[in-house]
């Protein structure tokens, strides 16, 4: 990214100036989601929606991109023992100097998935759409959790099992113990494997 007071350039994914004036500062993170926008209605009723500009329609790029870019080889260079495709998808985490990194496809398979990064146990989650991602923290008043997924329910719903309370996707106990509480969110990327990697060259992979 390029910014018009200085002309100097930002990496996308850190948000650090790597060229000109500016290089070397840091722009603060702002916590995101990345969900669907039917999950971001359902739970923002009354949110806002930045719809696209007419005026400019024709430099919008086109529905398909995604598609268009897993056929294009990528630039950055492959190792023989990598344990993933460079388009594959990983959800990445970094706490306290340690990274991982969690293929969408293991995610599926195993959601929700309870793992320890670095001192954190954490919870990451696939909402029901199957797209939407979500991690956190999976600690409640100093008390560590493990979280299951109800499987006869067709919404995501967890629950705990040290004190059976239900849990939804936002990470908000609905009953039991701790209705009311919530799960301290942590800072997740989803990703191609090859960026990630580029960025993290030491992190782990989740492969359970």
């Amino acid at each position: 990214m390029r910014d018009e007071e200085t002309g100097s350039w930002w990496q996308q994914v850190s948000g650090k100036a790597i060229l000109g004036p500016m290089k070397g500062q840091q722009l603060p993170m702002v916590e995101c989601d990345e969900v669907t926008y039917l999950v971001w209605k359902k739970e923002r009723p009354s949110g806002l929606t930045l719809l696209p500009d007419p005026r400019f329609k024709e430099k919008y790029v086109p529905a398909d991109w995604e598609l268009r870019m897993a056929s294009n080889p990528t630039v950055t260079p492959t190792n023989s023992s990598d344990p993933l495709k460079p388009r594959d998808l990983v959800v990445g985490l970094s706490y306290q100097g340690v990274s991982k990194a969690y293929p969408m496809g293991r995610l599926l398979k195993f959601n929700p998935v309870v793992d320890v990064l670095g001192s954190k146990p954490i919870l990451i989650v696939v909402g029901s759409d199957g797209r939407s991602v979500r991690s956190f923290e999976r600690t409640v008043d100093g008390r560590t959790l493990d979280l299951f997924r109800k499987t006869e329910s067709g919404v995501l719903r967890m629950f705990d099992s040290q004190t059976g309370s239900e849990w939804d996707f936002s990470g908000k106990a609905t009953s039991g113990e701790y209705a009311g509480k919530s799960l301290p969110r942590v800072t997740a990327f989803k990703d191609y494997w090859f960026d990630w990697k580029m960025y993290h060259p030491g992190t782990l992979v989740f492969a359970r």
